[in-house]
């Protein structure tokens, strides 16, 4: 699909904005559209951006390239730059995304597999009077912005819910019973929010490269100076929530260390019930296998008294140190 965005002024007040609308399959380019936005494009569609342009269209595979030198190039005057968008965050399915941004006479085309919740997020941003700055370089400059507030929402929504998962590990447990599987879970959870913030620390790097490559390129071409400003501005942002995302991570570490630990003290109280059992019931066992030789020159063998009087002697044995364990607090 091919979405074009064209120039237009509001209605009511005058002010520019951008217009979107899906591009029929056999409709010329508008000659004024500012931005060119492909999302799961054919290679027929490739090729009527690559003539309207004249620029080529890279394919999906090379999108996927992690080489610097395949994901910021400068060719026949047009500038490529690729980066790796989060999206499906909302699901148990959240993945990075290839998307490729090529400026060419303040003109900009978008390539993307994908449907960042950061495209959206723009387009109505764009839609409304005075949203954006028209000119290809403005409109890539607001996209980056946007963003990177998509990322901050996302940096907001995991430091929210590993705030949870924290309560969760160090409150006093509700059901002591169930406490191992819930700490299990704990686990899970937090090899779910880490895997989340590793793609999100990967795509905020991927975008950094793009911030300062369009920094250096601005500068060097003498952008307009609110672009520059703007390209410097969400850059600063972007990496603050760098050091957020490393601030999570440290905790989300720091959570596991502890849920571990609580695990093994869960596993250790088992092991010391176990230990405390086997002494328990160690001088019982002993005065049984005494009494139990059945030897001819044992002469309580002959005593009426005898048997209850082994079986007395069994659980004073018994509750003789379960009640010292219990003196010393050990239990």
């Amino acid at each position: 699909m091919i979405f074009v965005h064209q120039p237009n002024a509001c209605a009511s007040t005058g002010q520019p904005l951008l217009e979107r609308r899906l591009l029929d399959p056999n409709e010329p380019i508008p000659p004024d559209s500012l931005w060119i936005d492909l999302v799961e494009p054919s290679r027929q569609e490739d090729h009527r951006v690559e003539a309207f342009m004249g620029i080529s269209i890279p394919t999906r595979e090379e999108m996927q390239d992690i080489e610097p030198s395949e994901l910021l190039y400068v060719e026949n005057g047009a500038r490529y730059m690729t980066g790796r968008l989060l999206c499906r965050v909302d699901t148990d399915e959240a993945m990075l995304t290839g998307v490729t941004f090529i400026l060419r006479d303040n003109r900009l085309a978008t390539v993307r597999y994908e449907d960042p919740q950061a495209f959206r997020m723009f387009v109505q941003r764009a839609a409304r009077p005075a949203g954006v700055m028209l000119g290809g370089e403005a409109i890539l400059a607001a996209l980056i912005e946007t963003v990177i507030d998509r990322a901050a929402d996302v940096l907001q929504l995991q430091g929210e819910r590993i705030d949870a998962l924290s309560r969760r590990i160090f409150d006093e447990p509700h059901d002591p019973g169930a406490r191992n599987a819930e700490l299990q879970e704990t686990l899970r959870g937090l090899g779910r929010h880490n895997e989340l913030l590793s793609k999100q620390r990967e795509s905020l790097v991927s975008m950094e490269r793009i911030l300062l490559s369009l920094s250096a390129s601005y500068r060097a071409s003498k952008a307009p100076r609110e672009v520059r400003e703007e390209v410097r501005s969400t850059l600063r942002d972007l990496q603050s929530l760098e050091e957020h995302a490393t601030f999570l991570s440290a905790k989300i570490q720091f959570l596991l260390d502890a849920t571990l630990g609580l695990v093994n003290l869960e596993q250790n109280n088992i092991i010391k019930l176990f230990s405390v059992m086997a002494v328990v019931f160690m001088p019982p066992t002993l005065i049984a296998s005494i009494y139990g030789m059945n030897f001819e020159a044992m002469p309580e063998l002959k005593w009426v008294l005898g048997y209850p009087m082994a079986i007395v002697m069994m659980v004073v044995a018994a509750i003789l140190p379960y009640a010292f364990f219990r003196w010393k607090r050990w239990l």
